[in-house]
Formats: structure tokens, C-alpha cells, sequence
């Protein structure tokens, strides 16, 4: 407990990580307001529109959590906290913890929140959460972004500078997955199995039939929701048990 507080504290003792959650809050709320407001009648606007900048937001939330753990090794305050826990692999995992558990929050808030703003923008729309899929759509923001913390944080320790674990992760996330679709006759076969586009199968996913998903970043891989889900923190995992073994191994 001792080292989850003193995480807890060197996380919120400063402005980026705050400056970060107000951006991602901002910019999916922001989106919802506005992609709701555009609507020409209450029928275009749906719990999936509602959650429109999922995306940026995750975006931002990478950059958090990655922040986290670069900036201990730009100010070499890394070596402090490795000379008092003598275990890496310990205040490793209570600095994961503290930064998952507050991306997980964060999404949740922004999601509930932009599913607030388009409700009070188009009262008339149908935004009542009636099925699993709006549940997952929108609940189920936080575990994505509490896992792709994981994985930011994890890029943030194999990496140590933050420019270049920045730059990777918004590439790989944002660009290079979609990108790999590109790739003649097995390109659409590998994109079905990358971690960010089976996250998102966990919440776009739609296997009741209900309709036809109408917002943004629908995915192609072909699991079952949960599947998704539980692939996407087994490779978070993975990505934590690579970081936290190459952390022992080097220098602080």
C-alpha cells in the first residue's frame, strides 16, 4: 500500500498528467457535443456516435501514461526510487497499477460524460443503454483504456525517452496498424489479430444483431467481444512482463 500511495503521489504532484486527463475529457466530451450538435434530427445520434473521440482521447491517454515513466527517467528520479525499493519488479507494478487504475476512471468519466452531453443535446435520441452493446460501448471504455495504459507504460520503461515512446506508440496506434492492411494477400489476415484493432472489437463489437455500428473505429477482428477484450490484456501483460524483466537488467 505504501507503494501504491507514494506512486499515487508522484503522479498527481504534477501538472502534465493533469494537463492530460482535462485534454482527454475535453476532447471526447468536446466530440460528443459536437458530432451531437451537427445532427440534423435526434435519429442520427446514437450511444456509438456518441462516443465519437474515443480515439483521440486514448491518444492522450498514452501519452499519460507513458509520460509517467519517461519523465522519472529524464529527472533521474528513476534511481531514487529503485535505491529505495530494492525490488524493481514491485515499484514497477504499484507505478502500473496507479497509472492503469487512473486511465480506467478517466475513460469511464469521458465516456458516461459524452454519453451525458449528447443526451442533453438531443433529448429525443436514443441513448438509453438497452443492451449489452451499449453497456460495452460505453462502460467498457475504461478497461480498454486501463489496459492500453498497461502497454503505454510498459513502451515508457523498454524506451525511457519520452519522445521516442510518445512517437511509437501514437505511430503504431493511430497509423501503422491500419496501415498494415495495406500489405498484399496477408495484411487483412495479421490486422485482424493487432492489439488496438481487437480492442476496439470489444467495443464496437455487435454480435446480437442489433444494427449496424455507426461510429467511429470499427474493428475487423472476428473474436467474440470478451475474447477481444481478454486478448487485449493478455498482450498488455505480456508487454509489462517484457518491460519489468529488461528493467531489471540494465541500468537505472
Amino acid at each position: 500500500m505504501t507503494l501504491l500511495a507514494v506512486e499515487r503521489i508522484k503522479l498527481f504532484s504534477t501538472r502534465s498528467p493533469w494537463w492530460c486527463m482535462a485534454l482527454a475529457l475535453g476532447l471526447m466530451v468536446g466530440f460528443a457535443g459536437l458530432v451531437s450538435a451537427s445532427a440534423s434530427n435526434a435519429g442520427q445520434v446514437s450511444v456509438p456516435v456518441s462516443q465519437f473521440g474515443f480515439t483521440f482521447a486514448l491518444a492522450v491517454i498514452l501519452v499519460l501514461a507513458t509520460l509517467s515513466v519517461t519523465t522519472e527517467y529524464r529527472f533521474n528520479t528513476i534511481k531514487t526510487t529503485f535505491q529505495a525499493v530494492p525490488s524493481r519488479t514491485s515499484a514497477l507494478l504499484a507505478k502500473t497499477t496507479v497509472v492503469a487504475f487512473t486511465a480506467g476512471v478517466l475513460g469511464v468519466i469521458a465516456a458516461f460524460g459524452s454519453l451525458g452531453v449528447a443526451t442533453l443535446i438531443q433529448p429525443d435520441a436514443d441513448l438509453a443503454l438497452n443492451s449489452e452493446a451499449d453497456w460495452r460501448q460505453v462502460a467498457g471504455t475504461g478497461l480498454v483504456t486501463l489496459f492500453a495504459a498497461v502497454v503505454a507504460v510498459s513502451v515508457g520503461i523498454l524506451i525511457r525517452q519520452t519522445a521516442g515512446a510518445v512517437s511509437i506508440l501514437l505511430a503504431y496506434s493511430l497509423v501503422a496498424e491500419n496501415l498494415v492492411q495495406l500489405i498484399p494477400s496477408v495484411g487483412a489476415d495479421i490486422h485482424k489479430w493487432l492489439p488496438f484493432n481487437v480492442a476496439n472489437r470489444f467495443l464496437t463489437g455487435n454480435p446480437d444483431g442489433a444494427g449496424d455500428f455507426q461510429g467511429p473505429g470499427s474493428s475487423t477482428s472476428t473474436l467474440p467481444p470478451w475474447a477481444a477484450l481478454a486478448y487485449f490484456a493478455g498482450f498488455s501483460v505480456v508487454m509489462l512482463v517484457i518491460a519489468i524483466v529488461v528493467a531489471k537488467k540494465r541500468d537505472a
